[in-house]
């Protein structure tokens, strides 16, 4: 039986995933999709170069997040 926490967490990570899919699916590719350019850069490729890092950023921020609400097995084993 799955507990409160880890539904939470799965629906955290499955919020994520969809959240990327629209990141690169059609709607916000054609809104970037222009002839302008940032800094001599397509803004298609500018969207690219900081979308992504972005999103990697948010999620190693929730894992690390998640890591410190768990509790330290290692130190429970080591009172028994």
């Amino acid at each position: 039986m799955k507990t409160p926490d880890s539904t939470s967490t799965h629906e955290a990570w499955v919020l994520c995933l969809i959240l990327g899919i629209i990141m690169l699916n059609f709607p916000f590719l054609q809104i970037f999709n222009t002839d302008r350019s940032i800094f001599g850069i397509p803004i298609l490729i500018f969207y690219f170069f900081i979308g992504w890092p972005i999103s990697i950023l948010v999620i190693f921020l929730f894992v690390n997040r998640m890591q410190a609400k768990e509790p330290d097995k290692s130190r429970d084993e080591g009172h028994k």
